[in-house]
């Protein structure tokens, strides 16, 4: 099997499912109402409360950023603000999105060891100061899994959860990679988000093998009012919505979203294995997701990308992260490994 040697830089990377393409393709008949009024989005919608075992609030948008920022902004007034690790990708990742759409609503963060928020922090943060001249706490971020690769367990987002309903806020989940969280927990996706005390999450699709689009789901059905009013502001309401819905008709069916996001993890967890069996490298965290994250020699590093593997500079000097994907093959892992010894 052929393939391109930057497939470790990012989930982002791999291509579309056959279980999406397929729905894609059987969407693409006909003609079908406009702006989600179709059948797909309906059928779409219903499965992911099927999924959740909840009745919620379902919106679709093109990617994570916006589901992230307009979801916050439904939560917020400008004057409040929004806590999250200071990884967070809504702190390092999107251009200020987050803000913008919520007219200026300040997000404050916390470190946190393996790229959780701890429940001590968050306290601590949220009673820093309670005056008139400081923004008002409001919302805390969740990433699942982290940008760290560790995973949330069902305990430490109740834990969390519990903290912001004492303080009257709400818990937003980033769950770009909620798939692979659920996946590595083996739990029902229900037990790490609604029942944990999670109000909205930001469900992923595009990095478990959809083309595009995202979705927001509401299980706190209050904070949704007129929620469709901030997708079409913010150019997120697409005409044709039957292609954003359609690929999550064929994800969700028998659990393939669940198949593909294992399949990645265990990757990850091979990969992760077999590198920390070579002299010079060491994992910075434990693989529990899809991600790897390593700390590689400079020269290897360089060598490596001579050979046209790519991957990102992600947490310090000498760190990289390396994700696998639903398209990630064994090929793949046994020739970087051998590509790293060879370099080592």
């Amino acid at each position: 099997m052929k393939y391109t040697k930057n497939c470790f830089a990012s989930d982002n990377y791999s291509g579309i499912a056959p279980e999406a393409w397929a729905a894609l393709e059987q969407c693409n008949t006909g003609f079908a109402d406009a702006y989600g009024d179709d059948d797909w989005t309906l059928r779409a919608s219903n499965q992911i409360r099927e999924v959740f075992d909840t009745d919620c609030e379902v919106f679709f948008a093109f990617n994570g950023t916006a589901c992230n920022s307009l979801s916050l902004a439904s939560m917020c007034q400008s004057y409040h603000s929004v806590l999250g690790h200071h990884l967070a990708h809504i702190e390092t990742d999107e251009c200020g999105a987050p803000e913008f759409f919520s007219h200026g609503t300040k997000l404050l963060t916390m470190e946190g060891e393996n790229g959780k928020v701890q429940a001590d922090a968050l306290a601590k943060l949220i009673t820093k100061r309670s005056d008139i001249h400081f923004p008002k706490p409001k919302v805390l971020s969740l990433t699942q899994s982290t940008e760290s690769g560790t995973v949330y367990t069902a305990d430490e987002i109740s834990e969390l959860a519990a903290i912001c309903q004492h303080h009257g806020m709400n818990l937003h989940m980033d769950g770009a990679r909620f798939a692979n969280a659920v996946a590595s927990l083996n739990v029902a996706p229900s037990a790490i988000s609604w029942q944990a005390g999670v109000d909205v999450l930001s469900l992923g699709g595009t990095k478990n093998g959809m083309a595009v689009g995202d979705a927001v789901v509401f299980f706190n059905k209050e904070l949704a009012h007129e929620f469709e009013y901030r997708c079409k502001q913010a150019g997120q309401l697409a005409s044709k919505m039957r292609y954003i819905s359609a690929p999550w008709v064929g994800m969700l069916q028998d659990d393939i979203w669940l198949k593909h996001a294992a399949h990645a993890n265990a990757y990850a967890a091979q990969l992760g294995q077999r590198l920390s069996e070579i002299d010079g490298i060491e994992l910075l965290n434990e693989v529990q997701a899809n991600g790897v994250f390593v700390t590689l020699p400079p020269a290897t590093t360089e060598a490596l990308r001579a050979k046209g593997w790519t991957m990102y500079d992600f947490i310090a000097e000498g760190g990289v992260r390396l994700m696998c994907s639903w398209a990630t093959t064994q090929a793949q892992i046994d020739d970087f490994v051998a590509d790293v010894v060879a370099a080592a």
